[in-house]
């Protein structure tokens, strides 16, 4: 059993990067000047593409809308929502072409994080004493304890800088707690969460489901997914049903055309931000907001007829009370790949010295206001959701580092045409 008392020498570096799902190999990207370390606790990068995925599970966003800005897919007109398997080989060859694998130390758990900066700790209301204005100040302010391949011995690594790209949805399973002899213990069948799942083989998931009467509880990918696996193995006479409980429903889109519509006009171009309020906005923006107000909802109404925060961030990276340390891969918007892509651009710029971080005070102020407007304009504002007024957040992180934030070479392109990955190549 590993315990955390280790005799290993310490081992001092700059970065640490814990994880090399999408996120981790982004930030390994705009940080590989700094070689930093990337601990990975399984034996390959990927993440949930690797080790959370069904057999039926495809990306639900089309490849243009998934991809890394100096890294298109191959043919990409021809495979518009690929498979698991060939999203973790565009993955894999991002990582090959990039030589990030190098940063990469895999099967290596870390087991702690704690800040050891003048070893005072956290104070009396648990905020962690520290200055933004240096994100690599020169001495360890991170300490981690990592185990390496299921080892007793635990080695003990310093850093200037963390970053956490361990995701949003992890490798625990987040059962519900049941008041005594309510809950799983009086079903007479099996009980088993999605994360349990997909760690059996195609076999075992065929023998789990087919002729089986199954409940799917939740109504988000993986149930979706999970319905419909159970929905194949139980094609033909003898087959059994499936039934999803959903607390509250939302839109599920079948595919990217709404009335024969693009999706992308309601939400990807800069027109459709006007229909939106996000933070920061000025008058003029906010008039135009109150004037468009009666066409957002028809718009809402328009899609519907069709289909008949916790943690606080800035930039939805940065904690405003933890120094020196850096979360990238807790933003939800229509397209996360590119949404970890930009950030870890932006962490780039701060670890560069490009630009400074405002005050506590002035970051607190403006994640409120975030929350506030994702409040009006989505239920999963707690999930840091940015859909609406994802390219006003994306102007904020081109001004931050420089960058003109209107990318495109025409205003009718810039007010009409989507908003990819393409569109924010890293300038220097």
């Amino acid at each position: 059993m590993a315990t955390l008392d280790s005799q290993l020498p310490i081992v001092v570096s700059k970065i640490a990067i814990i994880g090399a799902g999408v996120s981790g190999i982004a930030a390994a990207k705009q940080l590989s000047q700094y070689n930093p370390i990337v601990f990975e606790a399984t034996d390959s990068i990927g993440g949930i593409w690797k080790h959370c995925s069904y057999k039926i599970t495809k990306l639900q966003s089309q490849t243009w809308n998934y991809e890394f800005s100096d890294f298109p897919w191959p043919k990409r007109e021809n495979n518009d929502f690929p498979t698991h398997v060939e999203v973790l080989n565009y993955l894999e060859s991002y990582a090959e072409r990039f030589d990030l694998v190098k940063f990469v130390k895999f099967n290596s758990k870390v087991l702690e994080v704690r800040y050891v900066e003048g070893q005072e700790g956290p104070d009396s209301s648990g905020r962690i004493p520290g200055d933004h204005g240096k994100p690599l100040p020169g001495h360890p302010v991170w300490e981690l304890a990592v185990q390496t391949n299921g080892s007793d011995a635990i080695q003990r690594y310093h850093f200037e800088f963390v970053v956490v790209c361990t995701g949003k949805y992890g490798d625990i399973p987040l059962m519900p707690a049941f008041p005594r002899n309510k809950g799983p213990e009086v079903f007479k069948g099996k009980v088993l969460h999605s994360l349990d799942y997909c760690k059996l083989d195609r076999e075992g998931t065929n023998e789990l489901l087919k002729g089986k009467k199954v409940v799917v509880v939740g109504y988000k990918k993986s149930a979706i997914d999970l319905a419909l696996e159970c929905a194949q193995a139980n094609q033909g006479p003898d087959g059994q049903p499936c039934t999803m409980v959903v607390r509250s429903l939302h839109w599920t889109l079948p595919h990217y055309r709404i009335w024969g519509v693009p999706f992308f006009m309601f939400y990807a171009t800069r027109s459709a931000q006007f229909f939106h309020g996000s933070p920061n906005q000025g008058l003029l923006r906010s008039l135009l907001c109150l004037l468009f107000s009666p066409m957002r909802q028809g718009i809402s109404k328009f899609i519907e007829s069709y289909l008949s925060w916790k943690l606080p961030l800035d930039k939805g990276t940065i904690h405003p009370l933890i120094p020196n340390m850096a979360f990238v891969g807790y933003v939800e918007s229509v397209s996360n790949l590119y949404t970890s892509e930009i950030r870890s651009m932006w962490l780039s710029g701060l670890i560069d010295g490009k630009f400074k971080l405002p005050g506590v005070e002035k970051m607190l102020a403006q994640i409120f206001k975030d929350i506030e407007t994702m409040k009006k304009s989505t239920r999963f504002y707690k999930r840091h959701c940015i859909t609406t007024f994802s390219i006003n957040h994306n102007d904020e992180i081109c001004e931050d580092l420089g960058w003109n934030s209107w990318r495109k070479k025409s205003w009718i392109k810039e007010v009409f045409s989507p908003y990819f990955s393409g569109d924010y190549n890293k300038e220097d």
